[in-house]
């Protein structure tokens, strides 16, 4: 049996990257329990402390629940090695399309993403092989693929 599950991101700007992942992948900013106007009054009644509290939206959610939701933890350090884990965003379309469409539509992205705040470190492409991608990085330098 699959088991659900919540992807978490550490980072220092909780409300940065969920806007940017927010935007990115198509998500919603999900509403907070019933009973509470805000996240911060469900979590101040959970017992979270006062200064853990107002740092903005901290969680994305896919609109038709098909997706992960992804929860923004904010840490004290800062990101200074590699992903062990990335996200790779599918814009090209499936292998059934010429490389030419994908590499056109992975570009369009990219440059969306460019300007949501994203950076491109890289484009994956090697002759002969049918393959197109751009390795990039959120504003807090977490490394993502789209392809």
């Amino acid at each position: 049996m699959a088991v659900r599950f919540q992807l978490v991101i550490d980072c220092a700007n909780p409300d940065r990257l969920a806007r940017f992942w927010a935007a990115a992948l198509g998500y919603e900013f999900p509403k907070p329990p019933d009973g509470f106007a805000s996240w911060d009054d469900y979590w101040r009644d959970v017992g979270v402390p006062e200064e853990e509290l107002g740092i903005g939206e901290d969680r994305i959610a896919d609109p038709d629940g098909d997706g992960p939701r992804i929860w923004f933890q904010i840490v004290p350090e800062h990101k200074t090695i590699k992903n062990r884990l990335h996200l790779d965003i599918h814009a090209g379309g499936d292998r059934d399309l010429p490389l030419a469409t994908r590499r056109e539509r992975v570009d369009a992205e990219v440059r969306r993403l460019t300007d949501l705040g994203a950076t491109t470190v890289r484009v994956l492409q090697q002759d002969g092989l049918d393959h197109y991608a751009v390795a990039m990085t959120d504003p807090e330098g977490n490394e993502f693929d789209v392809n």
